[in-house]
């Protein structure tokens, strides 16, 4: 098989867990531990297809993963983000290098707001009792689709 066409086609898989992964936070606001478990499982068969080497490439994957892991644990453990959003960003941080990662969380952050306030306004619009449930894997998913974009269409720019 060609190595190009197993990378698009890993990409492609990954874009379409990350559509499933919002819609299915948009309508339970959960996203399930097989979708994380699948972007997971993937990843290592993407760092075959592009050669990624044992170290430092692999080793830096596990512990940005580990890292982004840790941190949105606690975030977690504030009561300020979900449980399978925590996975979500976990298992997308075995596909992407520091960098993308980083403009993964810059637009996460951004389009997290957005979903925030229109997740907000809606509660108050329908005149909700309790708090709003934010789902953010929404902002995950968009961002990480922005960031596989990038990656297959910025060499058009």
């Amino acid at each position: 098989m060609d190595r190009q066409f197993l990378i698009l086609t890993l990409g492609t898989a990954l874009s379409v867990l990350l559509v499933i992964a919002a819609l299915t936070d948009m309508k339970s606001r959960i996203i399930s531990n097989r979708l994380n478990i699948a972007v997971a499982v993937l990843a290592p068969l993407f760092w075959m297809a592009t050669d990624l080497p044992l170290w430092p490439g692999i080793a830096l994957q596990l512990a940005l993963a580990g890292a982004i892991f840790a941190v949105f644990a606690l975030m977690f453990a504030l009561g300020m983000m979900g449980g399978g959003d925590v996975k979500l960003l976990a298992a997308l941080a075995l596909w992407f290098p520091p960098q993308p990662m980083l403009l993964l969380l810059l637009i996460m952050s951004i389009l997290g707001g957005v979903v925030t306030a229109v997740t907000v306004l809606h509660h108050k619009l329908a005149r909700r009792v309790g708090q709003p449930e934010i789902p953010y894997g929404v902002a995950i998913a968009l961002a990480g689709l922005w960031v596989v974009g990038e990656h297959y269409f910025n060499h058009f720019a």
